[in-house]
């Protein structure tokens, strides 16, 4: 049985059997979220965002429309999605750019991604890094803008 704390505004959505979702998170209708996920405090998922099972969203994440996040992701700490590849106030594309994340993949705190970013399978994105282009499978990636420094086996 899923939980979803009393604090947190959930809409009608897809969740899966033992997900955990805390106070203060937002999640908009038309959400997808798999099995054994949990949601920390402060996060936001928009309505076209899908998540994968047993993915953990820490605390200041915001997943905007277009996100798909496949199984066994971690996500740490106030890192930043993003999905407008050119952001005006009030000016709206066609279609958003969402981010993909392969399943096992890890992204460090405060780590920023680009639009139409897609992370490969069991990469590493280090704290802070700001990815601006595809991520590699396995691959670990640090700085600004972020290099690959290494694979994982």
């Amino acid at each position: 049985m899923s939980y979803i704390h009393p604090l947190a505004d959930v809409g009608p959505c897809l969740l899966g059997k033992g997900t955990r979702i805390w106070q203060f998170a937002v999640v908009m209708k038309g959400a997808v979220i798999g099995e054994d996920c949990n949601l920390c405090a402060h996060t936001l998922v928009e309505g076209d965002v899908v998540i994968g099972s047993r993915v953990t969203v820490k605390s200041g994440v915001f997943l905007w429309a277009g996100t798909r996040i496949e199984d066994d992701v971690f996500i740490g700490p106030n890192a930043t999605f993003t999905n407008d590849k050119h952001p005006r106030s009030k000016v709206y594309p066609k279609q958003f750019s969402g981010i993909k994340v392969a399943r096992y993949a890890s992204i460090g705190a405060n780590a920023t991604l680009l639009p139409g970013i897609i992370v490969g399978e069991y990469a590493m994105i280090g704290a802070g890094a700001v990815v601006t282009k595809n991520v590699p499978a396995r691959a670990v990636v640090i700085g600004n803008p972020a290099k690959v420094v290494r694979y994982v086996k």
